[in-house]
């Protein structure tokens, strides 16, 4: 399509035009008018080319990000980590929602790095090198847990893990802005419900905000579950009005400890029985973010409309129930947890599942000497994805899309989001505090077990935190219904 200049953009030519119009009029030959004439269209004509194809130059400069990040995301090939399972209904990629997102902050251009995030995939990627100084350090932040303070307990390198950042393909991820988030979250409240990489993720995000503010703890009559957890922790920032809380429940459902003969106990895991502990608040909160699959590998027997409908290997032997695969038991809670959400009346707030994270146990696992002792993150397609790893991910992907076709049906307010991280986290086998994380008042003397499942903080796990800030935050997604 040809480009034609407005007037108002092509002052110079318009002071051409209106030149003859202001000169004394003068005689001249037929000879000098045609000379003139044949100097001036040439001129003419190149002013007005040089003018549209500086229009052209700027309109290409504007959009260059978001096409080479578009062709960037469609045309490049999977990579040899990436599960075969259907992508989930509304993702942190390129459109937070079935719909191509259109929203974005008031306060950058169309040619924003922003607008070019919108437009690839920020679930796959590189880590690369950074310079960038962290969000915090374990002398900024209170709230790191010393079983994840791997600077504290002189991990080697354990400054190397803050030099690298996540590269999606085609676009640069932003950093966290936490003064934007808790203006975002003014007047809001948050839960975290699921295992102890909740807590690992809910420290991450209270860490990169300390440093705008810090919460305060607001300590209540504190109910404790078998395991000798807290249920429910709660944390406010009084400047912003904003609440956040964590839920201990890891199976997300209601699960009971039958026997602890088996070492790591006999559970009863009722798959069609959201957990009240934390879901009996779902109208409480604007957000929620659920996890948890490593809780599932424990010894457990799954109940569906009070009776037994299968059990775990783990199990064999404690009860006589038909064995079923564990990735759909995963499935089942999942669906269980986001149906009780979409279901809540009133609930009009998203729903986000994070997905699974790999542990990196190498030369055996945790209870047979295996470690993660690599420096160093991975390359994309340098490993493959671990088969159960895959699999949890697929279930927790089939969870939310049933959940969301529901939702439609039904015509529910809450929106469901998917934080699929485990790409980027199998890359990372040097996150992990190995042997330098220790339970509270611990020292790097005795001994204790080597964690390879859990992530240091600061390093990788702040990835979840950026997303989570692009997601909630940064550019809100609109859902197409």
């Amino acid at each position: 399509m040809r480009l034609c200049p407005s007037p108002s953009s092509t002052p110079h030519l318009d002071r051409v035009r209106q030149r003859p119009s202001t000169m004394k009029p003068h005689k001249s030959s037929p000879f000098s008018r045609k000379v003139s004439v044949a100097v001036a269209t040439p001129i003419l004509l190149l002013l007005a080319l040089a003018v549209v194809s500086l229009y052209d130059f700027n309109l290409a400069e504007t959009y260059h990000n978001i096409r080479r990040a578009s062709s960037s995301s469609s045309a490049s090939p999977g990579p040899a980590t990436t599960s075969s399972s259907p992508t989930a209904p509304a993702t942190v990629s390129s459109s937070t929602s079935p719909a191509n997102s259109s929203s974005s902050s008031s306060s950058t251009s169309a040619a924003s790095p922003a607008t070019a995030v919108e437009a690839c995939d920020l679930t796959r990627g590189q880590w690369v090198p950074d310079d960038e100084p962290p969000y915090y350090t374990n002398l900024t932040c209170p709230f790191i847990d010393d079983l994840q303070n791997c600077m504290k307990f002189g991990k080697p390198g354990g400054l190397d893990l803050m030099r690298w950042r996540w590269k999606p393909d085609g676009c640069d991820l932003p950093r966290f802005d936490a003064g934007r988030f808790l203006e975002a979250m003014r007047g809001k409240s948050m839960a975290f419900v699921g295992d102890s990489l909740a807590r690992n993720h809910f420290k991450s995000l209270l860490c990169i905000l300390s440093q705008v503010a810090e919460p305060v703890e607001l300590v209540t009559t504190t109910e404790t579950d078998v395991t000798g957890r807290a249920v429910r922790r709660d944390f406010h920032y009084g400047s912003h009005g904003f609440n956040v809380s964590l839920f201990w429940s890891p199976f997300l459902v209601k699960a009971n400890l039958s026997s602890a003969a088996l070492g790591l106990g006999l559970w009863d895991v009722h798959l069609d029985t959201a957990d009240a502990r934390w879901a009996a608040h779902i109208a409480d909160f604007d957000h929620i973010v659920l996890s948890g699959t490593n809780w599932f590998f424990r010894p457990s027997v799954y109940y569906e409309g009070g009776r037994a409908v299968g059990r775990n290997d783990g199990a064999s032997g404690a009860h006589n129930a038909t064995e079923a695969p564990v990735s759909g038991a995963v499935r089942a809670a999942f669906r269980t947890a986001l149906g009780a959400i979409a279901a809540r009346e009133g609930f009009r707030g998203k729903a986000v599942v994070r997905t699974v994270t790999p542990a990196h146990f190498e030369n055996g696992e945790w209870n047979t000497g295996g470690d993660c002792v690599r420096t160093r993150p991975l390359r994309r397609g340098e490993r493959a994805r671990d088969a159960v790893v895959a699999e949890f991910r697929a279930a927790q992907v089939d969870a939310l899309r049933e959940t969301e076709a529901a939702r439609r049906r039904n015509r529910s307010g809450a929106e469901l989001r998917l934080l699929d991280i485990t790409e980027a986290m199998e890359l990372r086998p040097d996150g992990h505090p190995s042997r330098y994380g220790h339970p509270p008042g611990g020292s790097v003397e005795g001994s204790f077990v080597v964690d390879c499942l859990h992530w240091c903080l600061p390093g990788a796990i702040d990835l979840w935190s950026e997303l989570l800030f692009h997601m909630l935050a940064a550019h809100p997604p609109q859902r197409a219904d």
